[in-house]
């Protein structure tokens, strides 16, 4: 049973608006198919009873509705007449499950409110209605008055509830006692349906949800992203996963649309899903170490039995000074580039030298660094003209200034200059170099372009293109870097390169 739409809800900050619950409980039934779902709690605003409406009305038509659950209380039949006054037909009824709660909480003794819970029981069944019953604060009932549990069992177990639902209500408990309280649940009422509601408190969701699971729990609550109160619930995709491929258990879930699932509810939560939450997050199919990508050229040294195809995902291989040459090799195939191993070599180095610097290479920067490199490589001879230092300064009312230092062919100058941009001083000291000093004009620069590769980082590598004219002869330059200026200025060197060499 999967209750995004209402304990995922309970998130900090998270707010579905109706349709957006609307479209998560399509998405939730129709595509991923999960068993029910908990798209509310009773009485809390107008919003949530157009949302439930709304749920209400769609899950009729698809002949679902037994398969919308929402939270009621025991408010005399408060909760039970607004629920059935949305379409409802199923309540999930909200009950005290320790002594603590009972008496503190509602001042009330176990049997008044057991007669308190079974008149509401009674009232839901005379609406048509089906009830499940949450046992809150179960964990800490189990803990600290199993008597008051097994009392409350009791007296409820034969009033027609279809399904106990023990919750973890502060995630207090670990694999070991989940067993061991599921355990005497079953063995006392083999014949009762129990599900189990897990909270993360102690990043044990999963395991426990595992634990109950093998101990006898009939059924599971989970959530999209692991959303809900304080540290969440268990996670949807990872419940599912760890049960299938660990226990061969049989799920209803559609496991090639947990991904989309996860993007929807990010979207509308506002809550990012952390890059290396299993299954769903950016990286987790993502090889980094050249090592791997080179085992997974030889037999898929390197995977295991979460193929991302499974997911509606593909498995990608990360760029950086980790990668090696297996993972250029493999993004170069993904582009359908190819190159020599000495042109693959030279990209390797220069994705290393990147790697170094802390930028950051995607897929989409490879074709702009296969162009820098290949075009503008220069193997067989040393640099005439070097670049040995320079400081450009950038200050709001005052004009930027570049301070220079080069070599050409072998012999050092310096040179300052104001500009109305950092690349326009630049520039400016460097024609000062070349006219004051080496008598030589530079050619003129006719077009300059720069280009980010898609995605709107601001780390994104640019790629400048500067077209120059000397006499007739028309040439352009490029290079990449992260930052702008830099490339303009890597690009101006190749320039002058090229004219020192003619």
């Amino acid at each position: 049973m999967d209750s995004t739409l209402r304990d995922g809800e309970q998130t900090s900050g998270v707010s579905f608006v109706p349709h957006e619950k609307l479209m998560l409980a399509r998405v939730l039934l129709r595509d991923v198919n999960v068993d029910r779902i908990e798209v509310a709690s009773a009485r809390v605003s107008e919003g949530e009873r157009e949302a439930v409406k709304m749920i209400c009305r769609y899950a009729q038509m698809a002949g679902m509705l037994d398969r919308v659950e929402v939270l009621g209380f025991v408010d005399k039949g408060k909760s039970i007449d607004w629920i059935s006054g949305c379409g409802g037909k199923v309540i999930n009824l909200l009950s005290k499950g320790s002594l603590k709660h009972c008496m503190q909480q509602l001042g009330k003794t176990a049997p008044e409110h057991i007669f308190d819970i079974r008149r509401e029981v009674e009232y839901a069944h005379s609406k048509g209605m089906t009830v499940n019953l949450y046992l809150e604060d179960w964990s800490n009932g189990m803990k600290n008055s199993p008597d008051y549990v097994f009392q409350l069992m009791e007296g409820l177990k034969d009033c027609g509830i279809k399904r106990f639902m023990l919750p973890d209500t502060l995630g207090v408990l670990d694999p070991l006692s989940v067993s061991q309280f599921f355990v005497k649940m079953v063995d006392k009422y083999p014949d009762i349906h129990f599900d189990f509601h897990a909270h993360n408190d102690y990043d044990l969701a999963v395991a426990n949800s595992l634990s109950a699971v093998l101990a006898g729990a009939a059924g599971l609550h989970v959530t999209v992203n692991g959303l809900g109160e304080r540290c969440g619930n268990a996670p949807l995709s990872s419940v599912h996963v760890i049960l299938t491929d660990h226990f061969n258990a049989v799920t209803n879930i559609n496991e090639n649309r947990l991904n989309e699932v996860s993007r929807v509810v990010e979207s509308y939560s506002g809550i990012p899903v952390a890059p290396n939450q299993p299954i769903v997050g950016e990286n987790v199919f993502t090889q980094v170490a050249g090592v791997h990508a080179d085992g997974d050229n030889k037999d898929n040294l390197y995977c295991n039995a979460l193929a991302p195809e499974r997911f509606g995902r593909k498995r990608e291989y990360a760029l950086g000074k980790s990668s090696g040459k297996a993972n250029i090799e493999m993004n170069l195939q993904e582009l359908g580039l190819e190159l020599t191993p000495e042109q693959v070599k030279k990209i390797t180095q220069r994705i290393t030298e990147l790697g170094d610097r802390k930028e950051r290479v995607t897929q989409e920067d490879l074709p702009f660094i296969v162009s820098d490199v290949l075009k503008h490589s220069a193997p067989d001879s040393e640099d005439n003209v070097k670049l040995l230092g320079y400081m450009v300064s950038l200050a709001y009312g005052i004009k930027p200034i570049a301070s220079i230092k080069i070599a050409v062919n072998g012999k050092e100058y310096t040179g300052d200059a104001t500009g109305d941009g950092q690349y326009d001083a630049f520039v400016k000291a460097l024609r000062q170099i070349y006219s004051d000093k080496l008598g030589r004009t530079l050619p003129d620069l006719l077009n300059y372009a720069v280009t980010i590769p898609p995605g709107g980082r601001t780390d994104a590598l640019v790629q400048t293109v500067i077209t120059w004219q000397q006499g007739t002869n028309i040439f352009r330059t490029r290079a990449l870097d992260a930052d702008q200026t830099q490339a303009a200025i890597n690009a101006t060197f190749k320039m002058l390169n090229i004219i020192e060499k003619k």
